[in-house]
C-alpha cells in the first residue's frame, strides 16, 4: 500500500492506494465507525464496487444503508442536496458519525458539501471509482454544487477523515471517462513539474489501454503532488493552491456553454482549458511557441479535445468571456488566469485583460 499523508494539522489525513482496497475497506474503516453505522452514498454507475464495499463493511461488522443518487453533473444542485441531507437525517446521522462518498467527483463533491453543514459538520470518507476523483476531486476539501451563474460556485472546504483508492475499479470505467481524468493527471506536470509531463508523453498511451502499473504510479505521483500544494495553502488564500486550477477559467466557460453536461466532460473541457491557457500564454509572448504546440499535440494524441473544435464549442467569444464573468474566482471585476511560461512553469496573473482574451477566443477554430 502507498499513503500518502495530507498535512492540515488538526485536519490531516491519509489517502490510501492499493490494487484490491475496496475489498479491504471495513478493515480500515472500522475505527472510524465506532460501531455506528455508516452510510454509503453512491449513483447507479457503480453498482459492481458498492456490492463489494458492503461486503466489506459487513464483515468487518459496520452497518451501512445505501443512498442511490442519479448520476451526472446535474446531481449537483440544490434540490438533491436538499434531498440527501434529509436522507441523512432520517437515518439519524450524528455529528461524530462518517458518511462515505463513492463514485466520481460529483458523489464527492455532493457528500463533502452536505457532511459540511450537516448538524454544522460531520465526518466524511471518499472512496473515488473515476480517474479524475481519485487524483483530484477527492484530495483536498473542496465540495459545494452548481448554480445557474456556473459550475461550483456554492461550496464549502470540508476536509474527508480519509481517502481510499482501489486503481483496480478503473477496470469498468468508460474509456472516456478514463480519458477525462487522465486530463487531471498530466495537469500536474503542466504545473510545476516538466519531467512528469514527459512521462506522461511517454506511458500515457499505455496508461489509458490498461497498464495496471502505469496507472498507480500516475495516480500516487498525482496525489503526492496535490497534497502538496493543498499542504502549503489549503483555503487558496496565498495563491499556491489556484496553480490548481490550471486549464479551469477557460474549462469551466466550455462547461458552461454545454449546459454542464455529458456533451463535455470536466477533464475534457480541462485539456481544451489547458490547451487554450498555453495558446493565449504563447500568443502574448509569455511561452514558448513548441511548448504549446507540444500541449495541443499530446491531447490529440490521447484522444482528448485541444481547443474549442474538439471542444465542439462554437459559441461567439463574447459569450465564452461572459461565462467567465462568473468565475468564483473574481475579485474587484478582475479575472485571474493561469498562464504558463513553459512547461512546469505555470503562473497565476491576476492582470489579465478580458478584451485580450476576447481578441485571442475570436480567431480560435471553430
Amino acid at each position: 500500500m502507498t499513503i500518502v499523508p495530507v498535512a492540515l494539522g488538526a485536519r490531516s489525513y491519509d489517502v490510501m492506494i492499493e490494487a484490491g482496497l475496496l475489498a479491504r475497506a471495513g478493515d480500515v474503516l472500522a475505527p472510524l465507525s465506532r460501531g455506528r453505522p455508516m452510510p454509503i452514498v453512491a449513483d447507479a454507475n457503480v453498482a459492481p464496487h458498492l456490492q463489494r464495499l458492503r461486503s466489506s463493511l459487513d464483515a468487518a461488522g459496520i452497518q451501512s444503508e445505501t443512498i442511490i443518487i442519479p448520476a451526472g453533473e446535474k446531481s449537483k444542485s440544490w434540490a438533491t442536496l436538499e434531498s440527501l441531507t434529509d436522507r441523512l437525517l432520517e437515518l439519524g446521522v450524528e455529528r461524530g458519525d462518517h458518511v462515505i462518498a463513492l463514485g466520481g467527483g460529483v458523489i464527492g463533491d455532493l457528500v463533502g458539501f452536505a457532511t459540511a453543514i450537516l448538524k454544522r459538520g460531520c465526518g466524511f470518507v471518499q472512496i473515488p471509482t473515476t480517474l479524475l476523483s481519485q487524483v483530484d476531486s477527492s484530495v483536498g476539501g473542496k465540495t459545494g454544487i452548481n448554480a445557474r451563474a456556473g459550475k461550483n460556485l456554492i461550496g464549502a472546504f470540508h476536509q474527508p477523515k480519509v481517502v481510499l483508492i482501489d486503481p483496480r475499479v478503473l477496470d469498468t470505467l468508460p474509456v472516456r471517462e478514463l480519458r477525462a481524468g487522465y486530463a487531471e493527471v498530466v495537469k500536474y506536470g503542466l504545473i510545476d513539474d516538466a519531467d512528469f509531463f514527459s512521462w506522461c508523453e511517454e506511458h500515457g498511451a499505455a496508461l489509458l489501454a490498461g497498464d495496471a502499473e502505469a496507472r498507480t504510479y500516475a495516480i500516487a505521483h498525482s496525489v503526492r503532488a496535490k497534497a502538496r500544494i493543498v499542504g502549503e495553502d489549503e483555503f487558496e488564500t496565498t495563491g499556491r493552491r489556484a496553480l490548481l486550477n490550471l486549464g479551469h477559467t477557460f474549462g469551466h466557460a466550455l462547461e458552461a456553454e454545454a449546459g454542464f453536461s455529458d456533451r463535455l466532460l470536466h477533464g475534457e473541457a480541462v485539456a481544451a482549458g489547458c490547451a487554450l491557457a498555453f495558446g493565449f500564454s504563447a500568443a502574448h509572448g509569455l511561452c514558448p511557441m513548441q511548448d504549446a504546440v507540444r500541449v495541443a499535440a499530446h491531447w490529440q494524441a490521447v484522444g482528448l479535445p485541444n481547443g474549442l473544435a474538439a471542444a465542439g464549442i462554437t459559441a461567439s467569444a463574447e459569450q465564452l468571456v461572459e461565462h467567465m464573468r462568473h468565475d468564483k474566482k473574481a475579485s474587484g471585476g478582475q479575472i485571474p488566469f493561469l498562464l504558463a511560461r513553459g512547461i512546469g512553469q505555470t503562473y497565476l496573473d491576476k492582470q489579465v485583460s478580458l478584451e485580450d482574451v476576447r481578441s485571442f477566443l475570436a480567431i480560435q477554430p471553430r
